[in-house]
C-alpha cells in the first residue's frame, strides 16, 4: 500500500476482564452507540467455557446489530461453537494454522505479533487477517511480553496490505502517535471501560482523535477506513 492511500484508523474495542450479564449487555449496547467501533473481542481468561459461551449468547446479538464483528480471544473452537466471526490467537494459543483450520476460511484470525516484524511477516503470508503489535505503552490488564515503538506500524504500512493492530495500554490522550504511524485499529480496553467519565465518552473521543490524526501521509485528512477482513 502507498504512503499516499488513503487511510482511517477504527477501533477496536476489547471486553473488560470479567463480566455482569446484569449490567454489561446495555452498557455494551450503550457504548456501541456512542460511535464507530468495528469489531469487539470477548477475552474473559479467567472464565470457564460455560461462561464464554453464555456471554457470547447474550452479546452477539448485540454486535451483529450494531454491525461490529465479534471475536473471541484464545480458544477458536469457543469461536466456531458460538457462531463468533472470528477468533484473536496470542504466542501461548493454537497456532495460525490451527486456529484457520477451525474457524474455517470465512472467519477472521488475527494473530499477536507483540514487537515482532518476523513473526508479523509469517502470520501475513501464512493468511492472517491482521497482525496485533504492541505493548506501546504501560498496561494494568496484562504484564507486557514486550514493548514496542509507533516505527513498526509504519513500517509495517509501508510494507505490507495485512491490517495492523495497536494495543497496550492505548488510551484518548496517548493514541495520536500510533494513529499517525500508520494503525489500521486500535485495541482498547481500560481506555475505554475505566474512563474517568464513562465508556460512551471514551468512544466518542476516540473517534475524534482518529478523524483529527488519521491523513493520507500529507498531512490532509481523510475519510476511507480500513475493513476488518473476513478470511
Amino acid at each position: 500500500m502507498s504512503d499516499t492511500a488513503q487511510h482511517l484508523c477504527r477501533i477496536y474495542l476489547i471486553s473488560p476482564p470479567e463480566i455482569s450479564l446484569r449490567a454489561f449487555p446495555k452498557q455494551l449496547c450503550d457504548t456501541l452507540n456512542a460511535g464507530h467501533v468495528a469489531c469487539f473481542q470477548l477475552r474473559l481468561k479467567e472464565a470457564d467455557d460455560k461462561t464464554i459461551r453464555n456471554v457470547s449468547r447474550h452479546l452477539l446479538p448485540i454486535c451483529q446489530e450494531h454491525g461490529v464483528a465479534f471475536l473471541v480471544n484464545d480458544r477458536p473452537d469457543l469461536a466456531a461453537d458460538v457462531g463468533a466471526d472470528g477468533v484473536h490467537v496470542g504466542a501461548k494459543d493454537e497456532t495460525y494454522a490451527a486456529a484457520r483450520s477451525i474457524v474455517g476460511k470465512e472467519s477472521i484470525v488475527g494473530v499477536s505479533c507483540y514487537d515482532s516484524l518476523h513473526s508479523a511477516l509469517i502470520a501475513g503470508e501464512e493468511g492472517a487477517d491482521y497482525v496485533a503489535f504492541g505493548a506501546f505503552y504501560p498496561t494494568k490488564t496484562k504484564q507486557p511480553r514486550t514493548r514496542a515503538e509507533p516505527k513498526i506500524l509504519s513500517w509495517w504500512r509501508k510494507a505490507t496490505t495485512v491490517p495492523s493492530v495497536a494495543i497496550g495500554g492505548i488510551t484518548v490522550d496517548n493514541c495520536g502517535p500510533l494513529i499517525r504511524a500508520g494503525a489500521d485499529f486500535l485495541a482498547v480496553i481500560s481506555g475505554v471501560w475505566n474512563h474517568p467519565r464513562n465508556p460512551e465518552t471514551a468512544i466518542s473521543l476516540f473517534n475524534d482523535e482518529i478523524a483529527k490524526h488519521s491523513n493520507t501521509g500529507t498531512g490532509e485528512p481523510n475519510d476511507q477506513e480500513t475493513a476488518l477482513p473476513a478470511g
